[in-house]
């Protein structure tokens, strides 16, 4: 059965769909951008923090499915410019200290909220 994950002081989700689901061992997490907490503000002070806080994300996602950064088998990185390629992968290189998941990094016409990055990925259990 699949189980729909809402992390305590997680930001909502922008339109209906839930943050993560877990079914059968895998838990498939929605886009996260760099939303903090209940706020609904952005933290889009520069590329560096806006990746940080999307992994940061990422992270409280993970944990509420009690799993972390090493469960990500599958990510996918979507940027508002490939000119954000190299900062956002000096950020996001940081959450890894195993072999980092499997992933693409694709430019797109825009983002919700008019973002620069937003990251989705798949996580396994074991």
């Amino acid at each position: 059965m699949k189980k729909p994950i809402f992390p305590v002081g997680g930001a909502q989700p922008l339109a209906p769909y839930s943050p993560a689901v877990e079914i059968n061992g895998m838990l498939f997490l929605s886009g996260q951008i760099a939303l903090v907490g209940d706020t609904g503000n952005l933290n889009m002070a520069n590329i560096a923090e806006e990746t940080t806080q999307v992994m940061e994300n990422v992270g409280l996602l993970l944990k509420a499915a009690g799993m972390d950064f090493g469960n990500l088998v599958k990510c996918t990185i979507f940027l508002s410019s490939m000119d954000h390629y190299a900062a956002v992968n000096a950020v996001y290189g940081k959450y890894f200290t195993e072999a980092p998941p499997a992933r693409e990094a694709v430019a797109v016409a825009g983002l919700p909220r008019g973002v620069n990055v937003e990251i989705s990925g798949i996580a396994v259990r074991g």
